[in-house]
């Protein structure tokens, strides 16, 4: 049976996990706190999901998330995730929880670029790294549902995209390949293919800006924030078109405060 491993066990790397159960994949959860703290979740996910450390995580995974914070990423087991197939999830975001790293802010390289050179024996393909955590469960269809939306992926080993896409597929989402990692920029925050475009209602996306904006002045995390919206199906031709008209948006660009 085919196990998918995670590294970082929060809001995305769970939902995705119930995905994986769902379509009969073994997960092995794991983050920075121990096995022990991942209890509850384990349990909730039922016998086929087990807690481990990170790098017994990376070992066991035939494929591997990895969803931490970019300030994590000098934790990661490098070498035990040499030669495998990594689903990097994760965005840069300034400031309130990255600080500023000069190669990001420049534009100099990608996100995905900056976690392959921490890895750089692993496979890395961006993924799961454009839609609400809120969307990833409900907008998950069965293949050939006519509600099917698409995901887009980068990465610079066509196999490992190739496996990736398998994957993604079997949890329920069509996948559009953007190219190698350096395009990977077309679906980073505040793009035209991030987030909005999954929003059935795009007052709840708005309002949803609006209380991650108070929670950063309030010196809170923005990470729990509830948009409060069901997601809508983007299908892949659709997806297609913004990721060929998007503009590049640099962190002196962004919105976001």
């Amino acid at each position: 049976m085919a196990t998918l491993g995670f590294i970082g066990s929060g809001n995305i790397g769970a939902k995705i996990a119930r995905l994986a159960l769902a379509a009969g994949i073994e997960v092995v959860l794991s983050n920075s706190r121990g096995p022990e703290s991942l209890a509850r979740t384990v349990a909730e996910l039922g016998e086929r999901a087990r807690a481990a450390t990170p790098t017994e995580a990376a070992e066991a995974g035939d494929w591997v998330v990895v969803s931490v914070p970019l300030t994590a990423l000098r934790q990661l087991p490098a070498d035990a995730l040499a030669g495998r197939t990594v689903l990097d999830t994760t965005n840069y975001y300034p400031s309130w929880r990255d600080g500023y790293i000069d190669v990001l802010d420049s534009g100099r390289i990608t996100t995905a670029e900056w976690v392959q050179e921490h890895l750089p024996e692993a496979n890395t393909v961006k993924a799961f790294a454009n839609l609400s955590d809120q969307h990833i469960l409900p907008l998950a269809r069965p293949v050939g549902s006519d509600e099917r939306s698409a995901l887009p992926i980068a990465g610079n080993s066509l196999r490992a995209k190739a496996s990736a896409a398998e994957l993604i597929s079997r949890l329920g989402y069509d996948t559009v390949d953007v190219g190698p990692l350096t395009e990977s920029w077309r679906f980073e925050p505040e793009t035209l293919p991030s987030a909005l475009p999954y929003f059935a209602d795009p007052d709840a996306f708005r309002s949803g800006v609006a209380k991650v904006a108070k929670a950063l002045r309030a010196g809170c995390s923005p990470m729990d924030v509830d948009f409060a919206d069901p997601g809508a199906p983007l299908p892949a031709h659709r997806l297609r078109t913004l990721l060929d008209e998007t503009p590049r948006v640099l962190t002196a660009d962004r919105a976001m405060p």
